[in-house]
């Protein structure tokens, strides 16, 4: 697994060995940031169930001004902080050890909201609306915030749910890829 582009292009990352983690397939994080474009100058990311932490790393590389990981495995977590030290990025990055399925109030001592959320849960155990839910009740998030998700297909996301409005939703065999905006 290899950073796409920006700053860190072609730089490789390291993965939790094992099957708890599965990374996003690099045809569906380039589609993603395809679509994202250009507007991740200056943005203050969010990696839940970061995983490796490749998409939080492609948004730093690509000019993010920072970016928070959030996972409960600790493979994962080691994952992260090894890309982020080899990187050089631990002074605008944050590693956190939570469970997102209780709740985000991790979050909650965040200065600054987010402009930029990357969700990527376990498929199948309905992690989704939860944890949208979670991030509007701890107010992690910006007016304008978007936020990617990366789901099952069988786990469909109810539209429009509180003040997050489904934009956009591309499919990658039995993966979705939903774009929701915040409507503060």
């Amino acid at each position: 697994m290899r950073v796409i582009s920006g700053t860190f292009k072609g730089r490789r990352l390291r993965a939790p060995a094992g099957m708890a983690t599965r990374p996003t397939a690099d045809r569906i994080k380039e589609s993603v940031f395809n679509i994202l474009g250009g507007s991740l100058q200056a943005k203050r990311v969010l990696d839940l169930f970061a995983g490796t932490g490749a998409l939080g790393i492609e948004a730093l590389s690509r000019g993010a001004a920072s970016a928070v990981f959030v996972d409960q495995a600790k493979a994962a977590l080691s994952a992260i902080r090894y890309n982020i030290r080899e990187l050089g990025l631990e002074d605008r990055t944050r590693v956190i050890h939570w469970n997102i399925l209780k709740n985000l109030n991790c979050l909650i001592p965040e200065r600054d909201a987010f402009d930029l959320v990357f969700m990527d849960p376990p498929y199948e155990i309905n992690a989704v609306e939860p944890t949208l839910a979670g991030l509007l009740s701890c107010g992690a998030l910006t007016a304008g915030a978007r936020v990617v998700i990366e789901h099952s297909s069988r786990e469909p996301i109810v539209h429009p749910l509180g003040k997050l409005l489904l934009k956009d939703q591309r499919r990658f065999g039995k993966t979705l890829v939903s774009f929701m905006d915040t409507m503060l």
